[in-house]
Parts: structure tokens; sequence; C-alpha cells
């Protein structure tokens, strides 16, 4: 049986180069940003925001990906499911071979299709624990392209488990990432996990925290988001609050700030840290692309357009930030684009996909644009230069 783990590369960053410069990267982004993040063309001028697209964790999944295809020709080479989400990448794995055991890549592979003569690799948003033992136990050499910061994330929600306190975790429950952090805090017997959507949701627990309430209400209200046997009289008594990766920053702090609040009222300040832990774990990509949307609208724009994936958790939440500045789009490229009359964007969370009319005003107009962390220059370009030739 085969337990190698591979997370630092196979040494071929050379040899792959080329094809990621030409896959991945385009020169108009070194352009408009010799021009300081600015270019007008035939009254249409764009603003890019100054931290955008692929993040460091996303650029060494995919440097990862594409070393593991050229050092394993012939070899049978798996993902777990979408190693980012941004469709161009993962259709581009999939021309390439590598075939997709869940999600919407998937033609059909499954667990049991895995030897231990094959390669499988991990996705950026990491996988369960329950997964990654299934894994060792077949016994494939495993390339692991995980975040860091998913791992940092991990490493307290870890810790939470270990000294009983049960992990709270702001983000989507059926999340990649979600699903792989709070399978972290069940490694211990005692660990236990509740997953938050919103404010809503965190009232909810901070209120159940204060005064207890209905058991059979709450744990209907919170099925499938919560750790198996979860107790509300018991496992609310502790918390400590960590965060899917992408989610907005300023609601996940907002959210911390509810737990404690809800635990002083509870237990008294005096002995509030016995009772409640948290630690900022937005990974400062993600911060950094918030912070630079926001100080590209306060500066004045029409419009924005978002690019990314559309189930793309840090896309969705930069659109909800512009769409408080004016009107916004989330796209996934070009082909939202459809005239100066129409557009086809998502509705940010939700996964309805509409078109809206008119949304390009008549005469000089300036767009502001950024991109997820998971969305390629290339991408990005392709919607500059889709936006300058509109009439």
């Amino acid at each position: 049986m085969n337990n190698t783990i591979i997370r630092k590369g196979f040494g071929l960053k050379k040899e792959i180069q080329e094809t990621l410069d030409k896959e991945y990267y385009h020169q108009l982004i070194d352009e408009i940003k010799a021009a300081g993040y600015k270019l007008t063309r035939a009254g249409i001028t764009i603003k890019l925001a100054k931290e955008y697209g692929f993040c460091y964790g996303v650029d060494r999944s995919i440097d990862y990906a594409y070393q593991t295809v050229e050092r394993f020709p012939g070899k049978k080479i798996y993902l777990t499911g979408e190693i980012i989400h941004n469709p161009f990448v993962n259709k581009r794995l999939r021309e390439m071979g590598v075939s997709f055991l869940s999600g919407h890549y998937n033609q059909g592979e499954s667990l049991s299709d895995v030897t231990p003569e094959d390669i499988v690799i991990l996705p950026a948003f990491g996988i369960t624990t329950g997964l990654l033992e299934e894994l060792k136990r077949i016994g494939p050499l495993l390339v692991d392209t995980t975040c860091g910061s998913v791992l940092n994330v991990w490493k307290h929600v870890s810790r939470f488990s270990k000294e009983h306190y049960t992990a709270l975790v702001h983000g989507k429950y059926y999340h990649e990432e979600t699903l792989a952090t709070v399978s972290q805090a069940t490694i211990n017997d005692n660990g236990r996990y509740i997953i938050v959507r919103n404010f809503a949701e965190t009232e909810i627990v901070c209120d159940y925290i204060r005064h207890g309430g209905n058991k059979q209400e709450f744990l209907t209200r919170f099925e499938n988001k919560i750790s198996d046997g979860f107790d509300p009289d018991r496992d609310l008594q502790k918390i400590g609050v960590a965060n899917q990766t992408t989610m907005l920053a300023t609601e996940s702090l907002r959210i911390a700030e509810m737990v404690k609040k809800a635990m002083i009222d509870r237990y008294g300040g005096d002995t509030v840290d016995d009772h409640f832990r948290a630690f900022d774990t937005i990974c400062s990509a993600t911060q950094e692309r918030q912070d630079a949307i926001i100080d590209m609208l306060e500066n004045g724009v029409n419009l924005t357009l978002v690019i990314g994936g559309f189930n793309s958790s840090n896309t969705n939440n930069l659109t909800n930030i512009a769409k408080k500045y004016g009107p916004a789009y989330h796209i996934e490229d070009i082909s939202q684009i459809i005239s100066r009359g129409q557009i086809r964007h998502k509705v940010p969370d939700s996964n309805e996909v509409v078109t809206s009319e008119n949304w390009l005003p008549a005469g000089p107009v300036t767009i502001g644009l950024t991109a997820g962390a998971s969305t390629p220059d290339t991408k990005i370009a392709e919607v500059m230069e889709r936006l300058f030739k509109l009439q």
C-alpha cells in the first residue's frame, strides 16, 4: 500500500511554464497595470482592481496539477473534484486526461476505479478526513494541493476539538472547503461542529445560547449543518469560531462578535474566555481582493463586472460588495456579454442566471473590473477586449 503524499510538486516548473503562460496570462493585463490599472478606448474606460484574479494558493494548485500530468504520462490521474471553482481550468485538466471522481466534470468515474498504480490530486479546497483515509487505504500516489490558508483553518478547528470547544464555522454547508474543515473537528471522539451561513442563522444559535429552547426544532433547523449526535444544550456551552476562507470578511467578524456577546450575556464577561474563542481565518488573498474592490469603487465607476466561476464563493462575495455601490454583474467569461444591450449574469447568493437589458449606458462609461481568486488573467483580458469592441 502506497501512502506517499506529495506536497511540493515534482520540480518541473520550467517544463510547464510555457504552457501556463500561454493558457493563463495575457499582455493586456500587463498593459493596464502599467497604465495605473486604467485604460480608455472608444469611449469605454476600464478600471481594474489592484488585487484581482489568481491568488498564490490557486496558482500553486494549478502548477502542481500540470506538473503531475507532465511527470506521469500514460498514468491514470484523478482529481477528487474541481481543483478550483473555475470552469476553464477544470475543462483544461479534463482535456489533459485528468478524470474527476465527483462533481460537474465527472463522467462516471468513482473511487472504486482507483488503484494503487494511479495518481490522485487533492484540490485547493482540501478533502474530508474520511476520504483521505479511504484513499490511503486504496494506496494511490497522492498529490496534495490544499491551500495553506485552508490548512490554517484546519489547525484552529482541530485545536478547538482537542480542547472540547464546538467549532462554529461561517460558511456554506455544501462547499467542499467547509466539508473538509468540519471533518477536522470530528477527528477526536468528542469533536462537534455547527455551520452557519448568515446573521439570521447565527442569531438562532445566539438565542439558544442565551435562553435555551426547543431542542428538536433547533436540530431540524440545522439539519445537515451539525455533527452527528449534536446536542445544543451541551455543545453550545463552549464555541470556537472559524470560517470558510472565502467568505465576506466583515460578515465573519460580525458573526464572531455576535457569538461572543451571547456568551457574555449567558456566562458573564469575567468567564467569557472559558466559553468563546475566535481566530480571523479569512485568507489574506480574499481580504486583499475585497479591500481592493472597495478602493476601486470609492473612486467612481458606472457599473462593475466581477469575473469568476458561478460556484465561486469569493467571486459571489465580491459581487455583493460591488452591488452596494451600483449595478454589478457576476459573469464567468465573455460568453455572457451578449451585446451592449444584453448581459447574462448570476444573481448573488442564488443559483439563478438571468439576462439583463440595457446594462451598459450610452456615451462614455467607466467600468470597474475585478475577478475572483480562481480566475486566470486570460479570462479577464478576454472580457476587456470584448468591452472595448462593444458598439
